[in-house]
Order: C-alpha cells, then sequence, then structure tokens
C-alpha cells in the first residue's frame, strides 16, 4: 500500500467528534481524491504533513519545538518523505528524529486535523494539510535536542507557553 492510499484509508476509517474536524477530514479527502500527489512536498497546491503530539509518560507535559523558521512552541511534525509507509509512521518519525528520545508510542488512529498556509521548503506559498497523532514517551524519557530546532522542552499542559495558546485544542485531544 502506498503512502497516498494509506492516507485514505486513515482518513476513510477516522470519526471524529467534533464537526469542525469531520468537515477538515472531508476536505482532506477531497485533496486525496484530486490529487495522486497530495503526500509529496513538490505538490505545490499543497501537501499532506504529520505532526505528533508528544506527552510524557505521565500525561501531564507535552513536548513542544521552538520552530526556527516560524519562531514559535509547536508540536513535533514535517513533511512526509518517500520512505513512509503509512502517516502514523511518518508522525512518529517525525517525534523520533526531534526528540532525540526511542522508545516511543503512537496510537494508530489521528486525533487532529489543521489546515494551514505556509512557505515551506518549495519557497512559495502553499498549504500543510496536518495530520495529528498522539504519542507517549517511556517512563523517564528526556529529550534531545536536533539541528531542526531552537529550543525543546516539556511544558505543563495546563501551562502552555505564551503564544501557543492555540494548540490547546490540539493537546486536549491527545490526552484522552
Amino acid at each position: 500500500m502506498s503512502l497516498h492510499s494509506d492516507a485514505i484509508s486513515t482518513l476513510d476509517k477516522w470519526r471524529p467528534s467534533d464537526p469542525t474536524q469531520e468537515s477538515l477530514r472531508q476536505a482532506f479527502l477531497g485533496f486525496l481524491a484530486a490529487r495522486e500527489d497530495a503526500c509529496a512536498r513538490s505538490c505545490a497546491a499543497g501537501h499532506l504533513t504529520a505532526s505528533a503530539v508528544l506527552l510524557d509518560a505521565d500525561r501531564e507535559n507535552v513536548l513542544l519545538t521552538l520552530h526556527p523558521r516560524v519562531g514559535r512552541w509547536l508540536q513535533l511534525g514535517g513533511h512526509c518523505e518517500p520512505e513512509d509507509a503509512t502517516l502514523a509512521a511518518a508522525a512518529m518519525r517525525e517525534a523520533t528524529e526531534e526528540s532525540g528520545m526511542d522508545g516511543l508510542r503512537i496510537e494508530p488512529e489521528p486525533i487532529h486535523l489543521d489546515v494551514h498556509p505556509i512557505t515551506c521548503s518549495l519557497g512559495e506559498p502553499t498549504r500543510h494539510f496536518d495530520v495529528r497523532f498522539a504519542v507517549h514517551a517511556p517512563p523517564g524519557a528526556e529529550p534531545v535536542r536536533s539541528g531542526e530546532s531552537d529550543d525543546l522542552r516539556w511544558w505543563p499542559l495546563d501551562g502552555l507557553p505564551t503564544g501557543s495558546e492555540d494548540l490547546a485544542e490540539l493537546i486536549a485531544s491527545a490526552r484522552y
């Protein structure tokens, strides 16, 4: 199965309880139906990305990265790569690369969707169709910052950094 086929299958099976998320799910499926290249970063019309809301073992803290290009705290994630067989695998790869931690565990179903305009590696405005998954760290896991981040740290779920209040809904969806 290709990443494109997995994306269709994953989103076709997922049933969000929120009507806004259901509307986005339908839009993602429409985009995937229209574009065979929807998972490739070269798709200038937009492309699927995969994110990980990484919670500590006690589900009391979330790992956020200070994104160097965006200049704000965000969940881990990024572009799908040709070797990614599934969206969950892409999210897991990104979580592992960006956190520097082994032994992570991913929930198989998405928890949240988002579409946002961005100028990414293409150098021109595009859109990210971001599929987000909950990921759990093993007890005692400590992050190691990579070159993809200006900073990397655990934040209490009820104490997110200033300017990241828009992540509250996303993070809340990962808690349960």
